[in-house]
């Protein structure tokens, strides 16, 4: 049996969970409203506090998803009540960010500057100009979108310029002098 699977998902005060129709799950909290919709081939119950999936056979597909839908639920739980954030640091002379309304503007080294704009439940926090704070209730969305702001620019080994994520550590090369 999978140990993830098995573990019970514990329910904070504030947080409202509901089973509805054909495993769609409707997560509710303070910062907002996540719902999806899980394979049938898994049984999601909800007791009292806690929330414990099951699955109905052994098979392979079955197995899978049962540690899957048991942490995407769990992620949605903390999700709603805490957030998630990812932080990027950006390094390289002349290199910066900056916010201006809902969109974030990079100089990364590029003739133009490379602009994002806010997503529905994705916000931007520029701290400083060589910092950008990617926050939101959706996990998936938060990374998607750092690992899109990051693709602008990757971190090359030689000088470690571009952008990466915080305590991200570089493999650094040595130059043409490094004999």
């Amino acid at each position: 049996m999978s140990r993830i699977g098995r573990a019970l998902i514990a329910i904070p005060a504030g947080v409202d969970v509901t089973l509805g129709e054909d495993n769609v799950v409707t997560v509710k909290g303070p910062l907002g409203t996540l719902t999806q919709k899980f394979s049938s081939r898994i049984s999601i119950v909800k007791e009292g506090s806690e929330i414990k999936v099951s699955r109905s056979s052994e098979d392979k597909l079955d197995r899978s998803l049962h540690g899957l839908t048991r942490t995407l639920i769990s992620n949605m739980v903390i999700g709603v009540k805490d957030g998630y954030k990812k932080t990027l640091e950006i390094v390289g002379v002349g290199y910066r960010a900056e916010k201006s309304g809902k969109s974030l503007n990079l100089n990364l080294g590029f003739s133009h500057p490379v602009v994002f704009e806010e997503a529905d439940g994705i916000t931007f926090e520029v701290p400083n100009p060589n910092t950008v704070v990617v926050k939101g209730i959706d996990k998936q969305m938060v990374g998607e979108i750092a690992a899109k702001i990051r693709s602008k620019r990757p971190p090359e080994p030689y000088l470690g310029k571009g952008v990466k994520y915080a305590g991200e550590r570089i493999r650094r090369k040595a130059g043409k002098a490094g004999k």
